[in-house]
């Protein structure tokens, strides 16, 4: 398989599908149903599935905390349900062991800062991400942008329209440097047209199409930076977590694979 050196390293791209290790054995096991919502959206999952009698049907452990994978029946179907970790590398990994064990479709939810005036706690559905973050990197050569053109994102756009839930579609900047959102950096990033920033979006897209699978991106507004001397933390976008979540559940159980 080739190997595409470059004197920056984090251009460099291996085409190589076989990683030197595979998902950790008390997994290899566990068949997941091929649905699932992998969500960033904290104890909101936890508490979802301890009301609604949920299966966990493993975890997957980490040096921060374990994660259970839950399953949950909506409508007579098996649906995948699991908390995604904050940040792009941690994510991907997770990801990637619910993907090992059959997972094929999936919609992901989390909030977003916003760029330019969006109100709080509106729902924004990523068409494109800008790929200011390392994970990507390693699942698809360097480009600017990755394009979330999988049918999931038209599913979550209609699903959206069909319920009359008012959305727009953007361009999201995935950044791994939280503390580095500085003056000309959201500039330049909203002047190309960035209107969202986000933590996952692009590696998780970059992810799914390395590995072939179906994944959508749900986002729900958060803090502000479209006034560039006043940063807005509002409400973080809280209130938006469970609907956020139950949505979520709905648009995978009415997707037609």
């Amino acid at each position: 398989m080739p190997f595409y050196k470059n004197d920056m390293p984090i251009l460099e791209y291996d085409t190589s599908e076989v990683s030197l290790f595979g998902i950790k054995s008390e997994l290899k096991n566990i068949k997941l149903p091929q649905k699932a919502v992998y969500a960033l959206l904290g104890s909101c999952i936890d508490e979802y599935a301890a009301k609604h009698n949920a299966v966990i049907a493993g975890s997957i452990s980490t040096i921060t905390r374990d994660y259970p994978i839950y399953i949950i029946n909506y409508g007579g179907e098996d649906i995948c349900l699991c908390q995604a970790p904050m940040g792009a590398p941690a994510a991907v990994q997770n990801m990637e062991i619910l993907l090992a064990c059959g997972v094929k479709q999936i919609i992901s939810a989390g909030s977003c800062g916003v760029l330019t005036p969006i109100p709080e706690n509106e729902f924004i559905v990523p068409v494109r991400a800008l790929r200011d973050e390392g994970c990507s990197y390693k699942y698809l050569p360097p480009s600017r942008l990755v394009k979330l053109d999988m049918p999931m994102t038209d599913h979550i756009c209609s699903a959206l329209s069909d319920r009359n839930i008012h959305f727009k579609k953007c361009t999201t900047w995935t950044t791994d440097g939280l503390f580095r959102e500085t003056h000309d950096t959201v500039a330049n990033r909203r002047s190309e047209g960035c209107e969202t920033v986000d933590m996952e979006c692009a590696s998780l897209a970059a992810c799914a199409k390395f590995r072939r699978v179906d994944f959508g991106m749900l986002f729900f507004t958060a803090d502000s930076l479209a006034d560039l001397d006043n940063y807005d933390r509002r409400a973080f976008g809280v209130a938006s977590l469970e609907p956020a979540l139950r949505l979520c559940i709905d648009i995978i159980g009415s997707y037609k694979v």
